[in-house]
Formats: structure tokens, C-alpha cells, sequence
């Protein structure tokens, strides 16, 4: 099961020895000790294991193509397998990183505090990473100002290919930051850009730019380099842990991503074992045929080589017939996949949009009775009906939206003005009240589209159940 995936850019500087250097380093300054694999001597080999069974580190060199792989694997008491692989083609200037474990219930569940590996950030720090276009691969965000306009430009514009998404996160109309852009970055390091505003005045232009930002300050914005894959936003809501809720949105999204796309056989382990036995065993297959060709001259020559083929034959053979399971293995856990999602009751029969819950289920609630609605004026024993009537008991219509209506019919029946009752009432379900003079402004969860305006002494008395009627079409 792939938890992450990423393809950087490195710089002239990132040799094979350096890379080498680097992956001990990693092991060696591990912060998890159980991870550290001991006793770790390298002796100029690039192709070596260390370790046993249960952790290891081992280096594969595939010389012809100019590219060298490492994998770290860790076999947990459970028996899950933890795989962390670096494979780097020297020739190309590029680096893949991936990381696996094995199959499990719950594997499709990501940790919310999961973070792009550590050995990212030994790259950046070491400065090996080539800039992607014209912004530089780190793990702090940029800070930028309308001086930055022809770079956002060119990323709203898609004017460069960037090879990294790109996260933009623009301010608040009084300058405040929606959430802790700094752990944003240090989580995707080596996965996005992150580029926040410096304040509102001094980025009106890339606020211009940036339409979708431009009236909904404090939104958050992805720029995927997949022209396939839909830009994605998240606006600012004014509700407490909002903040941490978004940043856990926008990592999601991100490695979402990365697991979608699709690498080249030789940026995987497996390939490039794959490509070096293949490799060997054709060398193997020249030799032979060399020496069946000049059989007639040298017997006992032939013979000889005859035994060594067989015995190197049979390692190829056996290594082929192992690699030949691992993928069998790996075409079953796929299939185990799609046949989960395929039966899984939950899978959305349309999906989710940009708007969010303000009470918990409430889009499900509303979209339930918009659907009883219909049923309640379909004919019965139809199709239409008989699908409505099957949607609404499986989803266990609540009629919450309902309740809520009733609640604030019940609350200005005979209304004369706003008691502390009414308004701790209305607070509870979520409606702002300000002074506005001879009228009361009632705003609901701080969305200024949900807004309405009511008087504070009515002479008619029928403005209670106007005013009600008034809320609830507009916020229930």
C-alpha cells in the first residue's frame, strides 16, 4: 500500500558518494532508535545490505543506466512491512522517493499527523535540489508581495510546468493567517510550494490575479501541475479549530495526489532490481552462447563453464520465480482494493462539494429532505418513488433542518422584541446579533450571505412569524 510518493530535481552536486553519505546519515540520526539500522560500515561497495530479516538497509547499483537504489525495510511485530525507498538516476538529475507498508484495514485511513520523510529535508539542507522553475524546493513557506506578481502569474496561468503543486494562502481582511502555514511547509516539504501573502495591501495585485481569492479573503488555494487534476479551495471559516481542520484538508489533498501519479519502472525498487537481473541473466545468456560456439575446440573448457552457468542459472531462475510472486502478491492486494471499494456501503452516490457542515450533518440532513420532499409528492409504486423511499431509509432521514425551523417558529411566536432568552437561543444555533439601530442584525456562523434584518418593537403583529419564516428560508 503506497502511503507517499514524490519525484524531485537534484543539482550537480548530488553525487553517488554523497548520496551514499546522506542515506547513512539518515539512518544514523533516525529520531525512532527501533528504525536505525546497527553496525553500518560502509566500505565503498554500492551494492550491499545490511542488517537481518526484520531491518535492513540495502543498496542496489545499476552502473549501465546510472542510477543507484536503497531501500529500508522494516518487518514490524505484527508483521507489517514498512518499506522506505530512495532511487536516484544521476544522469537524469532526479530523485524518487516512496514509502510502503503492507496491506491492513486500515491502511486506508492516512495519519493526521503525518509528515513527508525527514530524509527531504537532508536534501534541502544540503542545498542537492535544483529549483523547480523559478521557486526553490524547501520547507518553510515564501513570503510573497505584489514584487512576486509575474510568479503568480505564472502558476495561476500555468505558464511554467512547475513539478510540484503549489499551495497559495492568502490573508485575512485584517491580516491574519488562517492556519500555521510554517508546520504546512514543514509537512510537505519536498511536495508543494507553500506561498502565503505578506498582508493584503502589499499584495493587491496578486489578489487580482488570484480571482478566486479575491472575495473570500483568507481562502486557501491548490494549483496542481496536472492539468487532469481540478484546482482545489478551502475558504475561511471564522469557527474555532477551523485552522487546524483546513491544514489537514490541504495535506490530505496533497499526498492524495503524489499517490495518483504514476512512476517510471526504473524510479522504483522493484524495477531496478528487476532491470539488473535481467541484465545479469543476459550476460549470462551471451556467455553461454559464446561458449556453446566454441564447444568444438574446447571441450573440457566447455564444461567447465557449463557447471558455473547452471549454478548461476538456477540463483537467476529462483530470484525471477520470488520477484514473480512479490508481483502476484501486489496484483492481489490491488484487486482486494477494488473489490472493498466496489461493496462498500458508503460510497457516495454524488459527491461532496467546497460548502461544509456549520452542525454536524447538515448537508446530508438537507439533501434528505429536499429528496423526502420529492418523495412525498411522487406517486407510489413507481421507480422514481420506490429509489427515493430506498435512499431516505438507508440514510436514517433525522429531520434536522426540520427541528431547527420549529425551534425558532416556536421562539418568536408573539414577539415584541429580543429577550436575553431568544438571544441565548439564537446563539446556540449559531446566529450573530448586532445593533443596527432600530433593527437587529442576525448573521448565521458569521457568514455575511446568511444575513438578515429584523425590528426591534414591531406594531404588526404578525412580524414574529414573518420574521421566522425569514430565517429559516435563509439559514435553515
Amino acid at each position: 500500500m503506497i502511503l507517499f510518493s514524490t519525484i524531485l530535481k537534484t543539482n550537480d552536486s548530488f553525487t553517488k558518494d554523497m548520496f551514499v553519505q546522506l542515506v547513512l546519515e539518515w539512518n544514523r540520526t533516525s529520531k525512532y532508535e527501533e528504525n536505525r539500522v546497527p553496525d553500518v560500515n560502509w566500505n565503498g561497495e554500492y551494492s550491499k545490505k545490511f542488517g537481518n530479516d526484520k531491518l535492513s538497509l540495502e543498496f542496489a547499483d545499476y552502473s549501465e543506466k546510472q542510477i543507484m537504489a536503497v531501500r529500508h525495510e522494516k518487518i514490524s511485530e505484527d508483521a507489517v512491512v514498512w518499506d522506505t525507498d530512495f532511487v536516484v538516476n544521476f544522469e537524469k538529475k532526479c530523485i524518487a522517493i516512496r514509502l510502503e507498508r503492507t496491506y491492513r484495514e486500515d491502511a486506508l485511513v492516512m495519519d493526521g499527523e503525518f509528515s513527508t520523510p525527514h530524509f527531504i529535508t537532508l536534501l534541502i539542507e544540503g542545498g542537492y535540489l535544483a529549483q523547480d522553475c523559478n521557486l526553490p524546493v524547501l520547507r518553510t513557506p515564501t513570503i510573497i508581495t505584489d514584487e512576486d506578481f509575474q510568479l503568480i502569474s505564472d502558476v495561476v496561468e500555468q505558464k511554467k510546468e512547475y513539478q510540484l503543486p503549489v499551495i497559495y494562502v492568502s490573508k485575512t481582511l485584517d491580516n491574519q493567517e488562517v492556519l500555521d502555514t510554517k508546520w504546512l511547509a514543514s509537512r510537505l516539504k519536498g511536495a508543494a510550494h507553500v506561498l502565503v501573502e505578506k498582508d493584503k495591501e502589499s499584495c493587491q495585485m496578486c489578489t487580482q490575479i488570484c480571482r478566486e481569492t479575491k472575495e473570500t479573503f483568507g481562502a486557501v488555494k491548490i494549483y496542481y501541475p496536472s492539468e487532469s487534476m481540478s484546482r482545489r479551495r478551502f475558504r475561511y471559516r471564522s469557527i474555532n479549530g477551523d485552522g487546524r481542520r483546513r491544514l489537514e484538508k490541504v495535506v490530505k489533498n496533497v499526498i492524495q495526489y503524489w499517490n495518483s501519479q504514476s512512476m517510471d519502472i526504473l524510479q522504483t525498487w522493484q524495477g531496478v532490481n528487476n532491470a539488473i537481473l535481467n541484465d545479469s541473466l543476459n550476460r549470462q545468456i551471451e556467455k553461454f552462447q559464446e561458449s556453446e560456439h566454441a564447444r568444438q575446440n574446447v571441450e573440457n573448457e566447455i564444461d567447465q563453464v557449463y557447471e558455473a552457468f547452471d549454478e548461476d542459472l538456477k540463483k537467476m531462475q529462483q530470484k525471477v520465480e520470488e520477484l514473480a510472486k512479490t508481483n502476484e502478491a501486489l496484483m492481489l492486494e490491488n484487486s482486494v482494493l477494488r473489490a472493498k471499494l466496489n461493496i462498500t456501503e458508503t460510497l457516495p452516490i454524488v459527491y461532496q462539494g467546497d460548502e461544509e457542515d456549520f452542525y454536524p450533518d447538515e448537508i446530508k440532513d438537507m439533501i434528505l429532505g429536499a429528496l423526502n420532499e420529492a418523495f412525498t409528492k411522487t406517486e407510489a409504486s413507481t421507480r422514481r418513488g420506490d429509489i427515493l423511499e430506498d435512499i431516505l431509509e438507508k440514510n436514517q432521514y433525522q429531520h434536522l433542518s426540520e427541528k431547527r425551523k420549529q425551534r425558532v417558529k416556536a421562539m418568536f411566536k408573539g414577539y415584541k422584541n429580543l429577550s436575553s432568552a431568544m438571544k441565548q437561543e439564537l446563539s446556540e444555533l449559531g446566529v450573530t446579533i448586532s445593533d443596527d439601530g432600530k433593527h437587529y442584525k442576525l448573521t448565521y456562523k458569521d457568514d455575511p450571505r446568511y444575513m438578515v434584518t429584523i425590528g426591534k418593537t414591531p406594531s404588526d403583529n404578525r412580524a414574529g412569524d414573518n420574521n421566522a419564516a425569514l430565517i429559516n428560508k435563509t439559514m435553515m
